[in-house]
């Protein structure tokens, strides 16, 4: 009978032995946070792990306490992305905000007295989407530790939700802190000209309406082998400063049309060639504020701004060697009276429209 029971246990497939439950999935709950997001909102919860998988090793309440591993209820991303989103308020209308899930990981050991001793460590990235570009913000890591009874394990779910907690509540305070000035979180852009105010800065005269070129600025020695009566190299450039005000990065950039003195020669003294000497300068400026309306808020992105402000000076640039080549030709360096006379016409006008010149 004996050999008969034992046949008969193995066609059933072999000895039964006691079935070992699978341990339970930790239950992440929401928080209740201290805080609001005021400048942004949580649009999504990315993994970041290079090997995702359950988040803890836990100890079993068995003699001996085996280590388990143990996910979170639903896995690990889901339940992070569901514990965000019913702790942390929303409002689409501020910053939308990625949390990347760098390191999440709870590991259990024996601890003294019967005790076991858990680690939470926690690794988060934060970064948000700015005109189509991923901007990094700040990185956090942190974690906590417990100490609990083999039969307590109820115990590693607040532990862990407090850790997450604590990296929530950094990168609000982080926001919170930053955002009045850091380029990072800036939203728009908004852009003031000013022309330099400056009459002259040492050998540079500076373009004045009110003062125009005076044969004493041609100071210095002919190099031109031509029959040209005067020559006069104006040109001009920008410079900026950029500055961080509640989230809006203020460009605060001034105009410099200028002439050389020691550059510019004459070997005449007669108003005619003056005139046509300066109508070279107002040239230049009718270039330069042509460029500053070119530089607007909505021609400009703030993660790029500095290089499509130096694309449009470069094209501005040969902007005015064109017109400036144009006009010498035209008037045939100042010789064709009747095409300096319409040249003259031309510039007044362009110069009252911007507002340079009276009406």
């Amino acid at each position: 009978m004996l050999v008969l029971v034992f046949s008969f246990w193995q066609l059933l497939g072999g000895w039964f032995w006691p079935a070992v439950a699978a341990p339970q999935p930790l239950v992440l709950q929401p928080a209740k946070l201290a805080f609001t997001p005021r400048e942004y909102y949580f649009a999504t919860v990315a993994e970041a792990r290079p090997q995702p998988g359950p988040v803890a090793v836990l100890l079993s309440p068995t003699p001996g306490g085996r280590a388990e591993a143990v996910d979170l209820q639903g896995g690990a991303l889901p339940a992070l992305r569901a514990f965000v989103r019913q702790s942390v308020p929303a409002n689409p209308v501020l910053r939308p905000v990625t949390l990347r899930v760098q390191e999440l990981r709870i590991q259990e050991t024996a601890g003294a007295g019967g005790t076991i001793e858990g680690q939470i460590t926690v690794a988060f990235g934060f970064d948000w989407q700015r005109e189509g570009e991923t901007v990094p913000l700040t990185q956090y890591r942190g974690g906590a530790r417990y100490r609990r009874l083999p039969s307590q394990r109820a115990a590693v779910e607040p532990a862990l939700r407090q850790a997450l907690v604590g990296a929530l509540t950094y990168f609000d305070a982080w926001v919170t802190q930053q955002a009045p000035r850091n380029v990072a979180l800036a939203r728009r852009v908004q852009v003031r000209f000013q022309d330099d105010a400056r009459a002259m800065e040492g050998d540079t005269l500076f373009y004045q309406p009110q003062r125009p070129l005076v044969w004493a600025d041609f100071s210095g020695t002919r190099r031109s082998a031509g029959n040209f009566a005067a020559a006069v190299f104006p040109s001009f450039a920008y410079t900026g400063r950029p500055q961080v005000v509640n989230g809006t990065l203020h460009l605060d950039l001034t105009l410099q049309v200028f002439v050389v003195r020691s550059s510019s020669w004459t070997a005449t003294q007669d108003a005619y060639s003056l005139n046509h000497e300066q109508r070279h300068f107002d040239l230049v400026k009718l270039v330069g504020e042509r460029f500053k309306r070119k530089v607007q808020p909505d021609s400009l992105t703030v993660a790029d701004y500095n290089s499509i402000i130096q694309l449009q000076y470069l094209r501005s640039y040969w902007e005015m060697n064109r017109v400036q080549e144009q006009y010498e030709a035209e008037t045939q360096h100042g010789t064709n009276e009747a095409a300096q006379q319409r040249w003259n016409q031309r510039i007044d006008a362009e110069l009252r429209a911007f507002g340079v010149k009276p009406s």
